[in-house]
């Protein structure tokens, strides 16, 4: 059973939401996010890394860092650009772009459902990146960052959404290329129609956004021990979520790209590759993957196909997964890649940068590039259910869920 409810959102006020919303402070490097907020003060990318806000040489995790965002989240409220609403209300969150939309509603969702198992997830955290968030959201006293949520598709959530975007959007913007409708939701009767289809939803599933629930809910069981008169129901006992049917849903390729054939030739990798794959050459002619158990590998200025052996295949819900296979029976025991996230001679481009990008980086650093086909939304869910966890960079969501457009505001320590 999930459990979500309604919040009090801070949201920017009407008419600037398209110049406060951006894309999440984690697609961003520090240089890029300087870069992004020189010459927009709106930008929620000033809060969300407030270590554009110093010079250069400033340790970003320094406590002065969070407080500087705290205090300008503070000041943007006072100055009436973010605005809490009054009652408690679920967000219809439509996100479009190239002919294809997804429809998600924004609520809290149960910090017990997570640490119950009903928040399933797949991937591991890491100590630093959950440290960040953790400072972030505990010294702004509010979440900033939306998690990502899936869930098998509910025919009575399908019919709630489908009558609220008959009506008019409260906000209707393009983000980089993207267009955003909002629908505020706050009747009572709708809002408890909402938390009830969710109720007969027996999981829900991360899709994107590991680092911020974990810290959320590690700031909600910091509060639950300092906050006096604990009763449960405090704002803290529940993170801001984006929850998504998983029909809308598309997942697209997370590619690789190998910075060294470890002294070897392309040639030489091509003949040790043919014990782990049917190998085609196929030249100039790109190859995109169209099948689960394919690969396109450019390397020497000509692209093959690869296809996996059946001899290789393992029956197990991550090992199962083409990143997986290629980890296993290529990176490992052909390339030398044995762990690819501490390894520097890989690096993972997401699909939405395209073919182009994999051959851009193998004229210029890279040596051999791998393209991908897409983790699917049910094989995600096959691996959580089982408990384990997905290889690294195993899938990449599109359109980025934007930060700012809506905040969850926390009780503060006592």
């Amino acid at each position: 059973m999930a459990r979500i409810r309604p919040f009090k959102a801070l949201r920017p006020a009407h008419g600037y939401a398209d110049k406060i919303a951006s894309l999440p402070y984690d697609v961003f490097s520090r240089e890029e996010a300087r870069e992004e907020v020189k010459d927009n003060k709106y930008s929620f990318l000033n809060i969300d890394r407030p270590e554009t806000q110093f010079p250069v040489t400033q340790d970003m995790y320094a406590k002065e860092v969070y407080e500087k965002a705290a205090s300008m989240l503070s000041e943007m409220e006072a100055e009436g650009l973010f605005v809490q609403d009054e009652h408690p209300s679920y967000y219809v969150y439509e996100m479009s772009v190239n002919g294809r939309s997804q429809t998600g509603i924004v609520a809290a969702s149960s910090v017990d459902d997570y640490e119950g198992g009903v928040i399933r997830k797949h991937e591991k955290t890491l100590e630093a990146k959950r440290g960040d968030r953790i400072n972030h959201v505990d010294i702004c006293s509010a979440q900033t960052g939306p998690i990502f949520l899936a869930y098998r598709d509910s025919d009575a959530v399908n019919e709630i959404v489908s009558g609220v975007k008959e009506g008019e959007p409260a906000e209707d913007f393009v983000s980089g290329g993207v267009r955003q409708r909002v629908w505020v939701v706050s009747d009572n009767c709708l809002t408890d129609r909402i938390t009830k289809a969710f109720e007969a939803i027996p999981y829900t599933y991360i899709a994107d956004g590991h680092h911020r629930a974990a810290s959320a809910v590690q700031v909600s069981q910091m509060r639950r021990k300092d906050y006096p008169a604990y009763s449960g129901k405090e704002e803290f006992n529940y993170f801001l979520s984006v929850l998504f049917p998983a029909g809308d849903l598309e997942i697209m390729d997370y590619n690789r790209v190998i910075k060294s054939l470890g002294g070897f030739t392309a040639e030489e990798m091509i003949e040790g590759l043919r014990t782990k794959v049917f190998i085609e050459y196929q030249g100039d002619k790109r190859y995109k993957p169209n099948k689960k158990g394919t690969f396109g590998l450019y390397m020497d200025y000509a692209w093959y196909k690869l296809t996996v052996r059946p001899e290789y295949v393992k029956d197990d819900p991550v090992e199962k997964l083409d990143v997986a296979y290629l980890q296993r029976e290529i990176l490992g025991p052909v390339f030398g890649i044995t762990d690819p996230v501490t390894d520097k001679r890989i690096e993972f481009i997401g699909g939405i940068r395209g073919l182009d990008e994999l051959e851009r980086r193998c004229h210029t650093d890279c040596k051999a590039a791998f393209a991908m086909y897409p983790t699917t939304i049910d094989e995600l869910f096959d691996v959580a259910d089982a408990g384990m966890l997905m290889p690294p960079k195993s899938t990449w969501f599109e359109p980025k869920l934007l930060s700012g457009l809506f905040i969850h505001k926390i009780e503060r320590s006592r």
